[in-house]
């Protein structure tokens, strides 16, 4: 996976996950995605953003899902 595309600078947008070399958010790009953007869309609008780019956004939130944890509370 592309993930290493993604990166988490606190000097860039206070941490959050960002694609290297730009100040463009992986939950923009995913906001987008869920919007129901195309990936041509994506990249007109985001001209320094390169397909695998938004490969990398998919794969990083896919990663984030795979490691959600879940524990079933019971009231005392």
């Amino acid at each position: 996976m592309p993930v290493d595309r993604i990166i988490s600078n606190p000097s860039i947008l206070v941490g959050k996950p960002v694609v290297a070399g730009t100040r463009i958010a992986v939950e923009q790009i995913l906001d987008h995605l869920a919007s129901g953007w195309t990936n041509e869309q994506i990249l007109e609008n985001y001209p320094r953003l390169a397909g695998e780019d938004i490969l990398a956004c998919l794969a990083y939130a896919s990663r984030l899902v795979h490691e959600e944890r879940f524990y079933q509370l019971t009231a005392v």
